[in-house]
Parts: structure tokens; sequence; C-alpha cells
């Protein structure tokens, strides 16, 4: 099986069961990997009444065709649950070298089912898989435990490994995976999902080699995009994704006082990507075998966080931790994201999380005695670092922002929904939909939630082109004419990613085009697979999605954007416009080939070759 093992891991922890099973070329061709077998099985395996947070919930970590391969940017894994976050569909790519480790072990990607008596973890090495006891570091960070992992099977070993977040089940605790740096599986607490097995990490490192069809005409023609890749991403490398803060600041599409403000020029300049560049960074990092590095490391010498010498915060970071926030303290932000990753944390929400809290304090739904003597106030930079702690250990209001803002807001009562700003229980991103309507479109109906990466929409309305697919100019921006074409192509483009996997980051500048996508899916397999063809297999996978939610009761009256989003925050000089999320749907189903609801029509899933699917 060309660019493929075939195989991948099933363990049942509450037995202690561990076996192999097949993946056939018929199931390969029709779901290729990452996302969409992880998605398929855990539609297969779970149903309305699975606990999130309960033994017969699986969780599903798998590879793609890319993964191994010298494709830039494609050494990572997709992982999917039920998410105790959401209650629905649950899904966190991510990059580092774990998915390659696991695949040069021999495996395609691993399923756990069941929940362990004690603390254990998965050992994986060249065809050999093991359960291991890991009560020694159980209650220890991830960076710890990874240390101590490493040593007890192979140095050179990729742990994804949950910390105290993940095991006391922090609703969106995320997977740090931790090789020579450390990415994360961040969204929908998969991290909990874990910890809830009793489930502490999975190692891998493998030394077998991979087969191509046609490696020699593969590699050439990597070999030969890799000076366009490097030229086309040379901001991400010097400046980080962090580099877009001021840009997005200027525009409109970056998050102020939990989506409250429109402009914070001077707090924005002072935590944005150049300056870390300028002030704090000492050094790039990538994740393995990627030309991009947009990693960042940073050291602080001074000030009450001197000493930190670690890996630098994203952008999704610096807008929730500080824009949200009004933390304009640059070093702080650091700390926090330093704190996540230890904790095993997703980024997005716990800053999300800390903002909402902040609101809550400011209108009295949170007081000096729920936080213990903590002024939770805008801007306190030394509040929000202290809540990374709080919400991780589950300590007095940590608890409940640890439920994330929606179930959080739920419990507080009052206004507080008003000010939760979520869609199906996960916060977003740090993208304005009032700036990006193609963004609000995403937001209402990607599977996960409120996710700018289900179709990474907002790079292509500045100026990308997906010509393979009839996108050759980018949406206008504020017009719903084609809107919803748009949205639906780059969303089937984008899960077709995630199924080979490859990053997001590629598509910069046109770096990787779709036509490269599909000429190396068929270098490296061997099929021989359209344009046309492979896209649909995305198409098939976001309404797989689909349907494991209207299963779950999911359909029009969840594809809302929250209130926040549809009153005006801007500031005159800006121009941007609340979306008309109604007509937006009614769109958008039309053209999905949906009923009035969100619901795929039987005619749909019957071309998709879904039939077998019921709501």
């Amino acid at each position: 099986m060309f660019g493929y093992r075939g195989k991948y891991i099933r363990v049942d922890l509450s037995t202690s069961q561990i076996e192999i099973e097949s993946l056939s070329d018929e199931f390969l061709r029709k779901y290729i990997g990452g996302v969409g077998i992880g998605a398929k099985i855990v539609y297969d395996e779970t149903t309305p009444e699975t606990d999130p947070l309960g033994p017969e919930n699986v969780l599903a970590a798998f590879t793609g065709p890319y993964t191994g391969t010298r494709i830039p940017s494609s050494s990572r894994n997709h992982v999917v649950a039920l998410s105790p976050q959401t209650g629905i569909f649950g899904e966190a790519n991510v990059g580092g070298s774990w998915g390659v480790q696991l695949k040069r072990s021999g495996f395609d990607g691993v399923v756990i089912t069941g929940k362990s008596a004690t603390p254990v973890y998965l050992w994986i090495s060249d065809e050999k898989v093991e359960l291991r006891d890991a009560s020694p570091v159980w209650g220890q960070d991830a960076y710890d435990s990874a240390e101590w992992l490493k040593g007890e099977t192979d140095k050179r070993a990729t742990a994804a490994v949950i910390g105290q977040a993940g095991e006391n089940q922090v609703r969106y605790a995320s997977i740090p995976h931790i090789g020579k740096i450390v990415r994360s599986a961040g969204r929908t607490g998969m991290g909990a999902v874990m910890g809830s097995k009793n489930l502490k990490a999975m190692v891998a490192y493998g030394t077998m080699p991979l087969s191509f069809a046609d490696e020699d005409a593969l590699n050439e023609s990597v070999k030969n995009l890799v000076p366009h890749v490097r030229d086309a991403t040379d901001d991400f490398r010097r400046y980080g994704t962090a580099g877009g803060v001021e840009k997005y600041e200027y525009m409109g599409n970056f998050p102020v006082k939990n989506w409250q403000g429109s402009r914070w020029k001077e707090g924005a300049e002072k935590i944005s990507g150049v300056r870390m560049h300028d002030t704090i960074l000492t050094k790039n990092k990538s994740c393995r075998g990627c030309v991009i590095s947009c990693v960042r490391h940073v050291k602080i010498d001074e000030g009450p966080y001197a000493g930190l010498d670690a890996e630098g915060p994203e952008y999704e970071t610096i807008g929730t931790m500080g824009g949200e926030c009004l933390v304009d303290d640059l070093d702080a932000i650091c700390m926090a994201n330093d704190l996540c990753n230890r904790y095993g944390l997703d980024t997005i929400s716990t800053g999300a999380s800390i903002a909402f809290g902040m609101e809550a304090y400011d209108k009295g739904l949170i007081t000096i005695e729920d936080t213990d003597g903590l002024e939770l106030v805008w801007g306190n930079a030394e509040a929000m670092v202290e809540m990374v702690h709080r919400i991780a250990k589950g300590e007095n209001i940590g608890k409940l922002l640890g439920l994330g803002t929606k179930k959080a807001a739920e419990e507080l009562g009052g206004n507080a929904i008003e000010f939760s700003v979520q869609v199906k229980g996960l916060e977003p991103s740090a993208h304005d939909p009032r700036r990006f309507w193609t963004q609000a479109l995403s937001y209402a109906t990607a599977a996960r939630g409120a996710c700018h990466n289900r179709s990474w929409a907002h790079p292509y309305e500045l100026g990308l082109s997906l010509p393979e697919m009839g996108l050759d100019k980018p949406q206008k921006s504020y017009e719903l004419e084609g809107l919803a074409e748009y949205v639906s192509k780059l969303q089937n483009f984008q899960t077709l990613n995630d199924t080979l996997i490859l990053c997001r980051f590629a598509q910069v500048g046109g770096a990787i085009s779709l036509a490269n996508t599909v000429e190396w899916y068929n270098m490296i397999t061997g099929f021989d697979l359209s344009v046309e063809e492979l896209v649909a297999v995305g198409e098939r996978i976001f309404n797989l999605k689909r349907m494991f939610n209207a299963r779950l009761g999911i359909s029009r009256k969840d594809d809302f954007l929250p209130p926040r989003f549809m009153t005006h925050n801007r500031d005159k000089e800006l121009k941007t416009q609340l979306p008309p999320i109604g007509q937006m749907l009614n769109e958008f189903y039309a053209y999905r080939g949906w009923d009035e609801i969100g619901i795929p029509t039987k005619e749909k899933l019957a071309e998709l070759e879904l039939s077998e699917l019921n709501a």
C-alpha cells in the first residue's frame, strides 16, 4: 500500500487489549486519512447517548498519505472524538513530529476506547505496541512528563501527552505533542478525553522506511517547489503568525475587549510579532521537515517573568490572551502561552474564557469573593496569567471558566449568555466575522463550532486564489453574491487538506497549488484521481461531519452567530459590516444540497456515497 501502512492500532483500555486492524484500498480511497478516517470510525462507534468523558467515547488519531514524505508542512496528524467541550463533533489538527514517528513505526493511526483502572501510556515503536504504567508522572505537567517518558522509551521519541488540565478534565484541555518542538492538538478538549480514560500519553518512535509509488518523481517535484515555498512564506519565517497582529487590528479583524472594542493600535503594537522579533525572539523552529519555520522561541531576561525560555505565542494566542483581555504585556502573554503548553490547555478557549470572566467581573456576575481576592479586571496581566493556573487546576472561579464560556454563562445566569462569544460551544479564533463575511459563514457552519480553519477563507478574501476549483479571484468583501459557493468550496478543499494531511500555511502566497496536491497524492499512492475526484473526498467528509452532528440534534437553529457578532463595535474609520447570517444560510444550504434546516438530503448523501448515514 504505497503511502500507507494499511493498518492501525486499536486499544481497549478497560481490558488492556491491543489489536491491529487493517485498512482496505476501498476505504482509503473513500476517506483517504486524517480527519476522514477518524470521523468515520468515531461516527460508527459512538451514539447520541455516548458520554464524551465516559469510557464509551472513542479517540482516533490518524496520519494521512502525505505524512512522512518530504512534502513541506506535512508532518501532521488529526485527532477526532466526541467533544467534552461542545458535546458534538470534536477534532484537532497538530504538527510537530508525532505523526511521522507513528507512521515510521508501521501504523497509520491509533483508536482508543475504554478506561484504564490506573494511569497508563502507550509505547509504539517499529510494529511493537504496549501499555505501560504512567503513575510516576500522573499529576506532572506535559514537559516533565515527556522528559520522563522519553527516558523510559527512546530520547528520540515524540510524546502526545497531557498535563494536569487533561487529567482534571478541563473541557478544552489539549494534547501537547512534544518532540524537538511542542505543537498542540488544542481545540475541542481532546486532552480531556485522554484524561477521562487515564491515558497519560501516546509515545512513538519509528525507523521503518516508507514506500511510494513514484518516489523519484515525488522528490523531484517537491525539490523544485521548495524555493517557491520559502520565498512565499518569508514573512511567516521572520515574524511568525503573530506578524499579522498590527495589520489585522488596522482592518478591524483583531478581537478587542471580548469583541466589544474596535481599535487598539498601541496595544497591538506592543504585543505584535514584529515587537516579539525585535525584543525577545531568540530563534525560529519548525515542524519536522518544514521549510517555513514559523515556530517562535523566546527568552525573557528581566521583569516578573525573567527566566522564561520557551516557545512563543501564535497570532491566535496573542489575539485571545492579549486583545480580548486588553493585556498589552507581551512577556505576560508568553508566560501564559508556556503555562498552557505545560498544563495542556487550548490557548484560544483559555484566553477567551478569561476575557469572558473579566466581563462578568466587570458586570458584577463574578465578584471578588468568587475570585478569592483576584481583581479580574480588563488589562490585568498578572490576573490573566494567574487564571491559567486556576483553570488548569480547577481552583475556585477557574473551575467555572474551565467549562468554556457557554457552560459558564449558563451557570452564571443573568445576561452572561449575551457576551459568551461562541458557536456550538466553541469560542472563535481571533478573526472578526464582521470584517470577513466568509469567516462569518464558516464560523456558523463548521462542524466543531466557531473555527476559521474549516475554510481558512480570510486569506483568500484578501487575495489568494484556487483556480482549479473556479475560485480564480477573491470573494468581494460584504457581498452575498457567490459567497455560499466560495465558502463551500474552500471548506471542501481544507477538509481535503486535513485528510492528506497538509498545513494551511503551505497555501500562503500560492506556494502549493491544488494541482500540486493532486499530483503528489497520485505519485504517493499510485492512484490516478483527478482534481474533481479528490476534492469530492473533501466534500464527502464535510458532509459526514454534518451528519455526525445532525444525529446529535444539530441543525439550522445552531448555525448562529453570537449576539456580539451581530452588533456594531467599529470605529468610524472602519467599514466593517454586520453579516446577514439568515440569508447566508439559505444560500449555503441550497448550494450544499441540504434541506431548509441544514440537513444533507438523501440525494446529496447518495451522490457522496454516504447513503448509510442517518440523522
